[in-house]
């Protein structure tokens, strides 16, 4: 059985590895003005891409341009976009019972709930962000319940997820707060002191499931429990618990638990993250910030439009993030949402690097996507101006040197 499960494992690989070799392809990309995520912006500049991944960088006059290759123009070119937190792929276009995945609700925590297996490469949602430049998204079971699942770290093309995933186990997506707590009478949990206390249990319960799995009594070995072992996962770092939370005081409870079991956490939301700066700068957590347009009501209604910069300059690592949206379509665009935190304190570089370098870094994937530079994936998004102008539109995205969508259509 052991030999027949590597050869399965074998034929997985090999097919998941010459699904991405369909992807990629040769392409230069020619722009009037290049960002590259790293340094400063390139007049006339160029990314030569080969078998995907970025070859050349630079001023148009100091890359040699391979004799045949295809060469697509824009006016401004910036690395692929990166969202650093939201549900499409599981959340999808139609506003649908069927094609609204990302929560389930039949119990208030399932951290085993895997997001390669509910992910829909195929949802035109995906589509729809990949014409305005989105390239990669951090995606997977969203807020709504205690611990909701997994999440994932894909690509916005490939039908199948062997072919979009970048990061099959990204993180342990949690919430505290109000959208957490049981609709239902005398249903855990109902109050915020009992969500810490059940996650706190849960990291205890896992914390034992590891000693025994370490020093098994005589005879007998520890029975596997998935949800355990999520939680294990994160004890021993291999991935971050996010932790959705946007009042003051689950922002601080976040933190309390990150210190007493000493594990990686990313704050997701933080819409009240202003009033506790030292406190996240002190935990030295990423945080994956609300959009900068959600709306201000419920447990965001304190939300600012300067929090972005405020993190900058506190020298917090943060992102801006998509979200979920419970309306058609579905999802935000980050372009948009970054262009309104450079109207509100950070600059040009600092409000791309948001939803480029920024997230990309924070998902876990910086040395794939996030930045122009060589032996990084062909990710490139093409615009017809100032990609954080209102009247601007996405003439084209490229994926691993594929075209992977002419621009705006709608």
């Amino acid at each position: 059985m052991k030999r027949l499960g590597f050869v399965l494992a074998a034929i997985s690989s090999l097919c998941a590895q010459n699904a991405q070799r369909e992807m990629n392809s040769d392409l230069v990309v020619r722009a009037e003005t290049l960002h590259t995520g790293v340094g400063a912006a390139i007049k006339d500049g160029v990314v030569l891409i080969q078998g995907g991944r970025i070859t050349a960088v630079g001023a148009a006059a100091s890359v040699k341009v391979p004799a045949g290759i295809t060469v697509r123009r824009a006016k401004v070119a910036v690395p692929g976009l990166v969202d650093a937190h939201g549900t499409a792929g599981f959340s999808g276009l139609l506003n649908q019972p069927h094609d609204q995945e990302q929560v389930e609700r039949s119990a208030p925590m399932q951290p085993e709930l895997r997001a390669i297996d509910g992910f829909n490469g195929r949802d035109p949602l995906l589509g729809w962000l990949r014409d305005r430049g989105v390239t990669t998204i951090h995606t997977g079971h969203g807020p709504g319940t205690l611990v909701a699942g997994e999440t994932l770290v894909a690509k916005t093309f490939g039908d199948e997820v062997d072919q979009a995933v970048l990061k099959a186990e990204a993180m342990i997506a949690a919430t505290l707060g109000d959208s957490a707590k049981a609709t239902e009478p005398a249903k855990a949990p109902g109050t915020r002191a009992k969500q810490v206390a059940m996650v706190r249990q849960a990291l205890v319960d896992a914390q034992e499931y590891l000693k025994k799995l370490a020093s098994p009594e005589k005879g007998k070995e520890a029975a596997r429990d998935l949800r355990k072992e999520a939680f294990a996962a994160v004890l021993k770092g291999e991935r971050p618990l996010l932790l959705t939370v946007n009042r003051a005081a689950d922002i601080l409870a976040a933190l309390r638990i990150k210190e007493e079991f000493k594990i990686p956490v990313v704050l997701d939301g933080a819409a009240e993250a202003f009033l506790v700066l030292a406190q996240i700068k002190a935990a030295g957590v990423a945080v994956v910030l609300h959009p900068s347009m959600a709306r201000a009501h419920g447990e965001m209604e304190n939300l600012s439009l300067e929090t972005a910069a405020k993190l900058k300059a506190a020298g917090i690592p943060f992102a801006l993030q998509s979200g979920y949206e419970g309306y058609v379509p579905k999802t935000r665009v980050v372009l948009w949402e970054a262009a309104m935190a450079a109207a509100n304190g950070l600059t040009f570089e600092e409000a791309l690097a948001t939803i480029t370098r920024d997230a990309a870094k924070i998902a876990g994937v910086a040395d794939r996507v996030g930045s122009l530079e060589v032996g990084k994936d062909g990710d490139v998004a093409c615009y017809d101006g100032d990609p954080f102008e209102w009247t601007t539109h996405c003439t084209g995205t490229v994926i691993q040197g594929r075209v992977v969508s002419e621009g705006e259509k709608y």
